[in-house]
């Protein structure tokens, strides 16, 4: 609905029951607060019997705090790989020095896209891989940018 107005959009990220894991990871690397964590034993009205068998424990939703802006997340019910490829979160932050601190904790143990550092479009820009395939953009955006 076009003009509806009132809410914005958040990234859901399905993690193919390494939800609980990437909480930590993010809490750890990203200074992320959890606001909210839901195991699917947690559902009132979850199947019982052989649907359940190992999904109790498995995260149904969760909410996390990062950089001022809300990450869902969930195991999700699919099995497989999470297929994260094509997408990546971008972090704006207000200086070079939180900048490359975030982008120092996603990158230990994780693959470099591109280092992070001066570009044409940013005083400092980083992107980084992380264990999940999920991709992440360090950026300051620029005030104006000098040569």
């Amino acid at each position: 609905m076009a003009g509806a107005g009132g809410g914005c959009a958040q990234p859901y990220i399905f993690f193919r029951g390494r939800c609980e894991e990437a909480t930590a990871f993010y809490r750890e690397r990203l200074d992320a607060d959890v606001l909210m964590l839901m195991r699917c034993s947690d559902a009132p009205d979850m199947p019982s019997g052989e649907k359940l068998v190992g999904m109790a424990d498995r995260v149904m939703h969760a909410c996390l705090k990062m950089n001022g802006g809300n990450v869902m997340m969930s195991d999700g019910m699919q099995r497989g790989s999470a297929e994260l490829e094509s997408v990546s979160l971008s972090l704006a932050l207000p200086d070079e020095g939180a900048a490359r601190r975030y982008f120092d904790a996603l990158a230990r143990d994780c693959e470099v896209r591109m280092p992070v550092g001066r570009t044409f479009f940013s005083p400092c820009f980083g992107a980084v891989k992380d264990k999940f395939g999920l991709g992440w953009m360090v950026i300051v955006e620029p005030d104006e940018m000098v040569a």
